[in-house]
């Protein structure tokens, strides 16, 4: 990875902090190319502080480390992209980020966890696994237990049961991204078919 440190005259590079879950940007940082080689070599993020002048370690103090997942250097090799998985909040000041902004995964957004686990089942097919099960037993027990489903779902929501009509719900949706695994295919698929049609 080629970073120019002299680009900006004082050996800094500015590195933009992400999480590497919920894809919030959590902080700005200046790191040197100390700094840097620390990051790397230890896996934690490490800033040059220009007040300090001096290499700090995020969560040195407080604990709350910023755990490296990739590092990204951007076009021009004069800033840096870190994605990470924190430990606790971000800002000296005790929010999730240096914006104020709380860092949490949107609900949403386990349909694309979900998604990666049952590919895994897929690819692995443990014993005792239910969806292995599935995959094995093929097309015609698939499509039984999404329609199956279906109609539970239903009978939940024309009974006014909410309780049931979520539960049902889910297990419908489950077995759909099922289904579409089976056939190739992944819930981004249904996705990006709503998607054009959204004008």
């Amino acid at each position: 990875m080629n970073i120019d440190f002299n680009k900006l005259g004082n050996g800094l590079v500015p590195a933009v902090i992400q999480d590497d879950t919920t894809n919030k940007v959590l902080m700005l940082g200046f790191m040197n190319k100390e700094a840097f080689e620390k990051t790397e070599a230890e896996g934690k993020v490490t800033f040059y502080s220009r007040t300090k002048q001096r290499l700090w370690t995020k969560g040195e103090e407080s604990g709350n480390f910023l755990n490296v997942v990739s590092i990204a250097v951007d076009c021009d090799e004069d800033s840096l992209l870190i994605k990470v998985n924190p430990v606790g909040p971000v800002c000296h000041k005790g929010t999730d980020t240096c914006w104020k902004e709380e860092n949490k995964v949107d609900d949403i957004l386990f349909l694309k966890t979900l998604q990666d686990f049952i590919d895994q089942r897929k690819e692995e097919m443990p014993e005792k696994s239910y969806t292995t099960s599935l995959f094995t037993k093929g097309t015609r027990t698939i499509t039984q237990k999404v329609g199956e489903e279906a109609i539970e779902t239903v009978i939940g929501a024309m009974a006014n049961d909410d309780e049931n009509f979520l539960y049902e719900g889910a297990d419908l949706i489950y077995h759909l991204i099922v289904l579409l695994t089976h056939k190739g295919y992944r819930i981004e698929n249904l996705a990006r078919e709503l998607k054009s049609r959204h004008k």
